[in-house]
């Protein structure tokens, strides 16, 4: 397995998490855009992950390990345990070794050792058909995946720095497309995407037990990504539409209600790929392909954009717009919330952009990444 290292990473190890915080960008070589249309490649080099120092300004990329990876799916199929010791990268998509022009479902979940040095990938798991979107509880013991060609969610244990299946979930018919599943913080409850029948289904979770809770909750149509705020109050859906061009949402659920339930809905633009909250409970940065991802002569073509909400008494309020690069994927926040950064897939690059609480500022420095970039988290704690 080829790898590629920073010393960097020394650095950032010794002075411990504390000061440097992590990020890991899934990176997809089979899949490139050209003038609107997905081509995949032949013989392309393997796909990555890039581990960066968001704490270092401009970013710092720590190192760049080999792994299988998909822009299928919505951009949160990386994570990384509270404790920064293991990254999680889940493979939706893969070539046809029967037509190598095409995709088919993967199920791999690999798992990096990021104190390694270098860092090394240490397992490479089964999880179900176009595993997804994936998530760590605050605890760091238990890992869940949503399978979106499968209907299902897949429970890992994780212990002593390695993962082991405990079980699957049935969530509904492979067509639900179960896309992302996610904990709230207090680790008892779960929540998943199903962009096929336009629903997000409650799991409950009882040690290494995840059942179904009984609630099916409305948003709107096909919800895909998902961030929940570090306080538990609320969960942020973003809802990717049919790809028509039309406005499509973002939808905020109330984690406090009784049940679990929607109590708002905004417009954001055509095609909200990346979802993250902030680390104050207070904004939700949405990036929007907007029509970046269609042929150069498209009536219905835009540039890529990135969208601030803020949650203001339970209600999502637009607060801030800027335009990014082009059929962007994943948003992270730094530590404080001062800076997020999101993945433009065409330009191979993570960009970053200034925030005040009411203005976004482009910033200058531009983070070359190996592949194209599809997936985007930092630590939850």
């Amino acid at each position: 397995m080829k790898q590629f290292w920073l010393w960097g990473l020394a650095l950032a190890v010794s002075v411990g998490p504390a000061s440097a915080q992590l990020a890991l960008s899934g990176n997809d070589n089979k899949a490139v855009l050209e003038n609107g249309t997905v081509r995949i490649l032949l013989n392309p080099p393997p796909d990555t992950v890039t581990i960066l120092d968001l704490s270092a300004t401009p970013p710092r990329v720590l190192a760049t390990v080999e792994a299988p990876h998909s822009v299928a799916g919505p951009p949160l199929s990386v994570a990384i345990t509270p404790d920064e010791r293991l990254g999680l990268v889940a493979s939706a998509q893969r070539i046809d070794q029967v037509n190598l022009a095409r995709t088919i479902p993967d199920n791999r979940l690999s798992v990096i050792d990021l104190r390694a040095t270098p860092p090394v990938v240490v397992q490479t798991l089964e999880a179900g058909a176009g595993a997804s979107g994936v998530s760590v509880n605050r605890a760091g013991t238990l890992a869940l995946v949503a399978n979106r060609n499968a209907g299902t969610v897949s429970v890992f244990r994780i212990a002593e720095g390695r993962l082991a299946p405990v079980s699957t979930l049935t969530i509904a018919p492979p067509a639900s497309g179960t896309s992302h599943v996610q904990f709230t913080p207090d680790g008892r409850s779960a929540l998943v995407t199903r962009d096929g029948d336009f629903f997000v289904t409650v799991l409950r979770v009882e040690g290494e037990n995840v059942t179904l809770a009984g609630r099916d909750i409305t948003v709107g149509v096909r919800p895909y990504g998902m961030g929940i705020t570090p306080d538990g109050r609320w969960a942020a859906v973003a809802n990717i539409g049919r790809s028509s061009g039309d406005a499509d949402t973002v939808s905020l659920i109330s984690l406090t209600a009784e049940p679990f339930r929607t109590v708002d809905t905004i417009s954001v633009g055509p095609t909200p790929e990346g979802i993250q909250v902030s680390p104050d409970n207070r904004h939700i940065a949405v990036a929007v392909m907007n029509g970046s991802n269609r042929a150069a002569n498209h009536a219905m073509r835009g540039p890529g954009l990135l969208v601030i909400l803020r949650i203001d008494e339970g209600r999502l309020v637009r607060v801030a717009q800027a335009e990014m690069g082009s059929w962007g994927q994943g948003v992270v926040f730094n530590r404080d919330g001062t800076r997020v950064f999101v993945q433009n897939m065409v330009e191979q690059e993570i960009q970053g952009f200034g925030f005040d609480g009411q203005r976004l500022t482009a910033l200058p420095d531009r983070i070359r990444v190996d592949g194209g970039p599809s997936a985007f988290r930092t630590a939850e704690r």
